[in-house]
């Protein structure tokens, strides 16, 4: 396989988490009854311009199609950081009734409702049928299709280009990164800015994040590698900023090349050398991830069998698709995890891709009182305690799997 972005050679394994089905293929009564695909589950790494990329296999209308059910809008906590994010960017750039903000991969509209809300005029990007419903139930203006550059010149020549764009959990999605990118240099206004936000490399492989590895995932980015593959398709990157969410994410900001005058920062430099230092620009680096990788599984599935051996009960909540990586890696099925209770009514009654497990509502938690909670989106885990702590009523303890095995009250 070569590289998506430079066309090397790849060589260098990061993880070989077996084989599973898409992430978010979530199975109904009727396809619970019929053969599933799976697709091996390799990432290797780019020694040339250090970009992590699954083996390619699944196809992106494969992946993200008419029944995706991952909605943005059911996380509070991110639904604060989306508003936060809102406010910081109509006050830095000074988004007015006269700018116009474009999202690529505006899912339910978690993100311009907020836009809307202010009266500054925007356009989402969604190409998943059901996600782009929600976001129009909101009254947001959505373009139902992947973006790139042909959909980016459609946009400027409906004089639809943007003074600020949002990426967000999108970047490492798309199967093309140099056409999704140079996607934005055709669409920003000559002082536009772009703004994308990714889950850190850093974190994944020093935090040993394997879950966050899914098909849905074509690529694992650090800042380096988008550096690269940014000014290689006409944007340059001036600042950044690093978050909490999702494990550890970097919120890059960037400009057109040919015309953007923002004052690079110090924290980019700054930041790049970090990487350097951690040596994520050497082979070494990524030598020992899969070790610590294969030892969080062993532990996991050990804890779930002393549990079941002691007649105890366990269930999970948020039937994520980290869950799903973890789940299909360690060979978990319904005998050793009952059920996944979520919040999200599009996956409730439907069963987790690849383990077959069911997926129910929160009531069936309060009802069935598992001595055992395993949760399963743990960048969420703060929150879902908070809203799960009534399991303490009955003894229940949460589990958490990654980054390593822990219990808590």
């Amino acid at each position: 396989m070569k590289c998506r972005h430079c066309g090397s050679e790849l060589r260098l394994p990061l993880a070989d988490l077996g084989s599973a089905p898409p992430s978010n293929a979530y199975l109904t009564e009727k396809t619970l009854h019929a053969p599933e695909k799976w697709f091996p589950l390799r990432v290797l790494v780019c020694e040339h311009c250090w970009l992590a990329q699954t083996e390619d296999f699944a196809q992106a209308n494969e992946l993200f199609d008419a029944e995706y059910a991952y909605f943005s809008g059911f996380s509070s906590s991110w639904l604060a950081h989306s508003e936060r994010y809102v406010a910081d960017m109509a006050a830095r750039f000074n988004l007015t009734a006269d700018s116009h903000v474009v999202e690529a991969a505006a899912n339910d509209g978690y993100l311009l409702q907020y836009v809307k809300a202010r009266n500054i005029p925007c356009t989402g990007v969604e190409p998943t049928a059901s996600t782009a419903a929600a976001a129009r139930a909101k009254g947001i203006p959505i373009v139902e299709d992947f973006f790139g550059v042909r959909l980016a010149r459609e946009l400027a020549a409906l004089g639809k280009q943007a003074d600020l764009t949002a990426a967000n959990n999108v970047l490492a999605h798309v199967p093309d990164i140099n056409d999704f990118v140079a996607g934005f240099t055709v669409l920003l206004k000559p002082q536009g800015v772009a703004t994308f936000e990714f889950p850190h490399l850093l974190k994944l492989v020093a935090e040993n994040q394997f879950d966050t590895i899914y098909h849905e995932h074509f690529s694992y980015l650090s800042l380096t590698a988008v550096e690269r593959i940014f000014s290689a398709n006409g944007l340059s990157v001036f600042d950044v900023e690093e978050h909490p969410t999702h494990g550890g994410s970097l919120r890059i900001f960037a400009q057109r090349s040919d015309t953007g005058q923002q004052v690079r920062s110090t924290r980019v430099d700054e930041l790049l050398q970090r990487e350097t230092d951690a040596g994520m620009l050497t082979t070494s680096y990524y030598a020992d991830f899969q070790d610590k990788t294969n030892r969080v599984k062993n532990d996991f599935i050990a804890f779930l069998l002393e549990a079941r051996r002691r007649g105890k009960r366990v269930a999970a909540y948020g039937a994520a698709a980290k869950g799903n990586t973890l789940m299909n890696y360690a060979g978990i099925r319904p005998d050793l995890i009952l059920f996944v209770a979520d919040r999200n009514p599009a996956k409730q009654s439907k069963y987790m891709p690849g383990s077959r497990i069911p997926i129910v509502d929160e009531s069936v938690l309060k009802n069935e009182k598992p001595d055992f909670v395993v949760i399963l989106p743990w960048n969420l885990k703060h929150e879902v305690m908070r809203q799960l702590d009534y399991i303490r009523a009955w003894g229940g303890l949460f589990v958490i799997a990654v980054p390593e095995l822990r219990t808590a009250s």
